[in-house]
């Protein structure tokens, strides 16, 4: 099938229904996050805030779902064959830790300016780790040619269904942590729109009246640059905090059209505005998040007065950040 027939073959109900029939596997093997108020927030933004606190994953993303949905696709001879996968740091510790929990082996493309912290995890599960350029979406290309004339699985990190399906797992959750209270909206950090598309797909089919935001930092938002444009385009990047939203857009991703249906207000974020949001989640829930989870905590503060009186969930989609990057972030 080729990758226009598969972006016209997906659509949000499937997606929807495939992220409930993986949720209860992926179970076996990762953690049901929390999904709990944050009160100095709340009283902020004067809403009800409750976080979905992927920070607290296995792997410290919420990529290790899509990834092990996709592994657990794979049978135990492509398994030992071996996988490629092409990421600035999160899907490649989501796939490797797969990997060391289902048998294995990886190449794990990375760009040479991604995350010293992130690198040396993916190392730590013993997959191979490859560092070419600074674009992780050219990369993907890099990495899926090399899948192919190889005869090895390529696991993309957004533009596969089985991915998509795994990050919906965090709507599918969501949804039952919520056990039919009212939720008005969701803020959900966006790079090549794999967390946010599966989200709202499973949001959409049982709660249309949720309103999707999808943030992305000023500095690299592909997305929203594809989504303005009506088609899928590149943009010029610069480095950002959100190091794990970097990184443009594969052409003919279905991440694409799902987030041109599903998300209903885009965001953009800037450096001083994630940095700050990161402040103050680390001084009023001591929690350590990453860049790009700030930045959905950013993008509720720029939407603050369309939320007042509103109940409103924020998913911290990550949680690994080097010290280095904490520095400067805080400084």
């Amino acid at each position: 099938m080729t990758e226009q027939a598969l972006t016209e073959a997906v659509t949000p109900a499937e997606i929807a229904s495939r992220s409930q029939r993986v949720a209860p596997r992926l179970r076996e093997h990762l953690e049901v996050t929390p999904f709990v108020p944050f009160g100095a927030f709340s009283e902020e933004l004067g809403a009800e805030v409750l976080v979905k606190c992927e920070h607290l994953q296995r792997t410290g993303s919420f990529k290790a779902r899509g990834s092990m949905a996709k592994i657990l696709t794979l049978t135990d001879e492509q398994r030992e064959r071996g996988v490629v996968t092409a990421s600035t740091g999160n899907h490649g510790l989501g796939v490797s830790n797969a990997l060391a929990t289902l048998g294995g082996r990886g190449i794990v493309y990375v760009p040479e300016n991604a995350s010293v912290s992130k690198v040396a995890a993916i190392k730590r599960f013993g997959v191979e780790v490859r560092s070419q350029g600074t674009d992780s979406g050219a990369l993907e290309l890099v990495a899926r040619q090399h899948a192919a004339e190889n005869d090895l699985t390529y696991v993309p990190p957004y533009n596969d269904p089985d991915i998509v399906a795994g990050q919906g797992t965090v709507g599918v959750e969501i949804l039952e942590q919520l056990a039919g209270q009212q939720l008005d909206a969701v803020f959900v950090a966006v790079g090549g729109g794999g967390l946010v598309s599966g989200i709202a797909s499973v949001l959409k089919r049982y709660r249309p009246e949720i309103k999707v935001y999808g943030a992305s930092p000023v500095r690299d938002a592909p997305m929203v640059a594809s989504i303005e444009a009506g088609k899928v385009v590149q943009v010029d990047a610069q480095a950002t905090l959100s190091d794990g939203t970097a990184g443009s857009v594969e052409p003919g991703s279905i991440t694409f059209e799902l987030c041109r249906t599903l998300v209903d207000d885009w965001i953009l974020v800037s450096e001083d505005a994630i940095s700050a949001a990161l402040r103050m989640v680390i001084d009023t829930e001591h929690q350590l998040i990453e860049g790009s989870a700030a930045m959905a905590f950013a993008a509720a503060r720029a939407r603050r007065t369309e939320l007042e009186g509103r109940r409103v969930a924020i998913v911290s989609c990550g949680g690994n950040i080097s010290a280095s990057t904490l520095v400067a972030a805080l400084a």
